[in-house]
């Protein structure tokens, strides 16, 4: 492991309960604890706790900044209601994705409201460069600052995460419903509560005072052992988001890729709008003949992993982006790319050198109304 890569807060607390760390996006994290299908099972029938303090927090202050962030976002910014978070994305010229972000417009207890963007590990650097660069003094007033290293994010997911919570925050839960937050104070300190997730499941995430990590993750688990929780890392994370059907950047996601062959049509608010990337998403819009983002199942039992070639009429059409062994499904799952003929195609996937039968399915593969 680097031994350069940065340590959230959590760090000692991961190390005690036996995780081992892996470096991932520069930060020195847990990859696992007991087992990745332990955890992915735990988060799917009782609840788990992750550490996603990695993610970048960019805080935006000032009357102007709801008007700088709807230039610099595909979703739509100036309309978004006190409490709301909103996915999105940000292109680049070309329309290329350079993130898929969070935004929520939050208040804090004294009453001052700001944005908030939480954005991906391996991007926050590009991402605090990118919008520096865009931001000028027409934009008005607007203060960014990057709140990463100074707080912690902790998720909480799974179906026993509400009632876990319930005693440990002084906030009717049922009142932030999916893709809300608000800013509160627990024992007397700083929290912000949202209800977001990348797991499939329903969850939390709260952020807190670097210095209040352990304990808030100490207390989740006073609150939450006896309903089953447990600790997860990144090898859950991975395999609950690709049942999910979520995309992951680097795999998924790039400024190779625009958000119409990612299937993200949904995040992007083209109609009385201009945006960076707006023209191009334009056009791009109308091309029928792009690759697009799939899911894949397997027939059998070998798992296709990333880059592995997917074939029809004897053809490569696409590759896999990711790919695993679903827990939950108990057959191989996977997300690719392949251009338009292979629609309704009879697919494979070549695993290493062996073609293995494969059907396109709707994403994502799971839905917490399948849950026996």
């Amino acid at each position: 492991m680097n031994e350069q890569a940065a340590k959230t807060s959590l760090y000692d607390w991961h190390v005690a309960q036996g995780a081992r760390m892996v470096d991932f996006a520069g930060w020195s994290m847990p990859v696992q604890y007991t087992s990745i299908v332990d955890e992915h099972q735990a988060v799917r029938r009782a609840a788990g706790v992750f550490d996603v303090s990695h993610m970048g927090r960019l805080r935006f202050d000032g009357q102007d900044a709801g008007r700088f962030l709807d230039r610099v976002l595909t979703r739509r910014v100036i309309d978004l209601p006190l409490g709301k978070v909103r996915y999105s994305l940000v292109t680049n010229e070309q329309g290329g994705i350079l993130d898929d972000i969070l935004v929520s417009q939050l208040e804090t207890p004294s009453g001052r409201r700001y944005y908030l963007l939480v954005v991906n590990a391996g991007n926050r650097d590009k991402i605090v460069a990118w919008f520096r660069s865009l931001l000028t003094p027409a934009d008005g007033d607007v203060e960014m600052a990057d709140r990463t290293v100074e707080t912690a994010m902790i998720a909480i997911q799974g179906p026993q995460s509400v009632q876990i919570l319930k005693q440990l925050v002084k906030v009717d839960l049922d009142k932030i419903s999916y893709y809300t937050g608000v800013v509160i104070k627990s024992f007397a300190r700083p929290c912000t509560v949202t209800r977001t997730g990348y797991t499939g499941e329903d969850g939390f995430e709260l952020i807190v005072r670097a210095e209040d990590a352990v304990e808030v993750c100490s207390n989740l688990f006073r609150a939450g052992r006896e309903m089953g929780l447990k600790p997860a890392g990144l090898g859950a994370r991975d395999t609950l988001r690709l049942e999910a059907g979520m995309p992951l950047y680097g795999h998924e996601l790039s400024e190779a890729i625009n958000p119409y062959q990612a299937g993200l049509g949904f995040a992007v608010n083209l109609q009385g709008r201009s945006f960076v990337g707006a023209d191009a998403l334009r056009r791009l819009q109308e091309d029928v003949d792009q690759p697009k983002r799939i899911g894949l199942e397997l027939a059998g039992r070998r798992v296709p992993r990333e880059h592995y070639p997917v074939v029809a009429g004897g053809q490569s059409i696409g590759a896999v982006t990711s790919g695993t062994f679903s827990p939950t499904l108990d057959k191989p799952i996977a997300m690719a790319y392949v251009r338009p003929e292979g629609a309704g195609a009879e697919l494979a996937v070549d695993i290493r050198g062996r073609l293995e039968p494969a059907r396109a399915v709707e994403l994502p593969f799971y839905r917490r109304s399948q849950r026996k």
